[in-house]
């Protein structure tokens, strides 16, 4: 299996480096193919510029710094995003990438009048979502999981029919104890055993 480890985290030693570590040595450890992207350490510009957006529904980017990343996404025959939550959503500079990177001839193509957009990420059939969230469980659902959607629900349309899907949280990350954050690393251990 051939999976794509997507990680955003400004902080080097932050707790989702912990997370991010651990995912990849269980990974590997089970003879998995794995390709890490550290969005922050390679310095990824989430910015879509006008000329990108203005020709987004006629073609992929031709940004040469996109490349390596549309490479990785038809490569990935499994996604794991490893990422804080941050205001109920995605890190900004995870969702410039989606913006950027799942677009039109790389992640789905559109069609020509009305009709149904046409998926090209039909070969990835798993999508894993891990993450912190400073707030409670309860109160993450009251405002509707926003991030866990976006990934779970919107990307994932464009997976596999079949695709399987997990998503695992750190809730009460601000109030978090080494006792809670090594549970919950042994947490991600045994899902992943199971991806």
């Amino acid at each position: 299996m051939r999976v794509l480890v997507v990680y955003c985290h400004p902080v080097p030693e932050s707790y989702c480096a912990a997370i991010r570590d651990t995912a990849v040595e269980v990974l590997k450890g089970r003879g998995w193919d794995v390709r890490l992207l550290d969005l922050y350490a390679e310095n990824f510009n989430p910015v879509m510029s006008c000329e990108e957006r203005c020709s987004y529904n006629d073609r992929a980017p031709d940004d040469p710094a996109l490349r390596p990343h549309f490479e990785l996404l038809m490569w990935a025959e499994a996604i794991l995003f490893i990422y804080p939550t941050w205001w109920y959503g995605l890190p900004a500079m995870l969702k410039g990438w989606f913006d950027r990177v799942w677009a039109t001839d790389i992640a789905f193509k559109l069609p020509a009048g009305k009709g149904r957009i046409k998926s090209l990420m039909t070969h990835v059939t798993k999508v894993g979502v891990i993450t912190t969230c400073g707030a409670p469980t309860w109160w993450s659902v009251v405002v509707g999981q926003p991030g866990r959607k976006t990934i779970l629900r919107g990307m994932r349309a464009l997976c596999a029919t079949r695709c399987r899907t997990f998503f695992l949280a750190h809730y009460l990350m601000d109030a978090s104890t080494p006792k809670s954050r090594a549970a919950f690393l042994a947490k991600v251990r045994a899902r992943l055993e199971r991806f």
